[in-house]
């Protein structure tokens, strides 16, 4: 069995490829190079670049060491053919990233519905001539602290049972109907403005596909409880950050906490580094776990060579 391996930061990849060795020891497992076009049954990979695909019409499976695919895909859409026909995709259900995920989004919840971030503000504004600006803040009331999560696929229904755990009144959205329990679920194109209406907190964990991106507008901002805040855990590429900056500005929104950026690194020229109201994360609300997300791999590899079915193939149509 001959697998392939590729992620753009070379520093670690030869580090994957040595638990992939170690997980599957009856493999040839190398990292590929430009110019490689010698056969191989799997590619494991992540952020590839479209001449690794060349000849590769014979692979058994693609495996993605991540959850999100839309880089792939795009890829694709940009020329199509690149990707071989019929081969089938394979995204990383959960190795431990729904835990971080569920952390971060439960302290953005917890510090806007404390009001952590305006103690923040005024202990930044203090010039340290005197005392720091000393006043108690009334917290939001907790039963009228509506969440809203726009997604709940394997990460995003984990997220809204753990928001509804701390007894907020939480409504999840998908395309399908889901059915989970403490939380108020909504399904479908028509049923968004329902999901939106005043909601206090907006958290973003849709995938990105043709149809998501740009979801986070101005449109959707207007349906929010006035001076609502906005988490994006999910991709740049659902948030138009001019519409964000407007709503920020005449306090539509409150504030926001980004994770995820239309260009990353963010630029250090980008308005959102001088806009108090942003809190910024480098993308590291749910990393990747190298060792439990190889053996997730391996053992979907093996199932494959024995001829049976694995999850988290992706659907091309739905784009995840």
């Amino acid at each position: 069995m001959k697998i392939l391996f590729y992620k753009p930061e070379s520093d670690d990849a030869r580090a994957w490829v040595a638990l992939l060795a170690r997980a599957l020891p009856s493999a040839d497992v190398r990292l590929w190079t430009p110019g490689d076009t010698a056969p191989a049954d799997y590619a494991v990979l992540w952020r590839p670049p479209p001449e690794l695909f060349v000849g590769r019409e014979h692979l058994r499976a693609i495996f993605l060491i991540g959850a999100g695919v839309d880089a792939l895909l795009a890829l694709e859409r940009r020329a199509p053919g690149t990707l071989p026909t019929g081969v089938p995709i394979v995204r990383l259900e959960d190795t431990g990233m729904a835990e971080q995920m569920i952390e971060y989004a439960m302290h953005a919840a917890l510090r806007y519905l404390r009001r952590f971030d305006e103690y923040e503000l005024a202990q930044r504004a203090s010039t340290g001539a005197g005392a720091a600006p000393w006043q108690a803040l009334v917290p939001h009331e907790r039963e009228s602290f509506h969440v809203g999560v726009l997604g709940l696929g394997v990460l995003g229904a984990r997220v809204a049972r753990a928001l509804a755990s701390l007894g907020l009144p939480v409504r999840g959205y998908s395309r399908s109907v889901k059915t989970i329990e403490g939380v108020t679920t909504f399904a479908g194109r028509d049923a968004q403005p329902a999901f939106l209406s005043g909601l206090k907190l907006l958290v973003n964990l849709l995938p990105s596909t043709p149809d998501t991106d740009g979801i986070l507008n101005r449109q959707t901002f207007s349906h929010l409880s006035p001076g609502a805040y906005l988490v994006n855990l999910a991709r740049g590429a659902h948030l138009v950050e001019p519409d964000l900056i407007d709503a920020l500005s005449n306090g539509r929104l409150a504030a926001a906490t980004l994770d995820v950026f239309a260009q990353e690194p963010l630029p250090a020229e980008h308005p959102f580094w001088r806009m108090p109201r942003v809190t910024i994360t480098p993308h590291i609300s749910a990393l990747t776990l190298p060792e439990p997300a190889v053996q997730q791999i391996a053992r979907k590899i093996e199932a494959l060579t024995r001829g049976e079915e694995i999850g988290g193939i992706v659907d091309l149509h739905r784009g995840y």
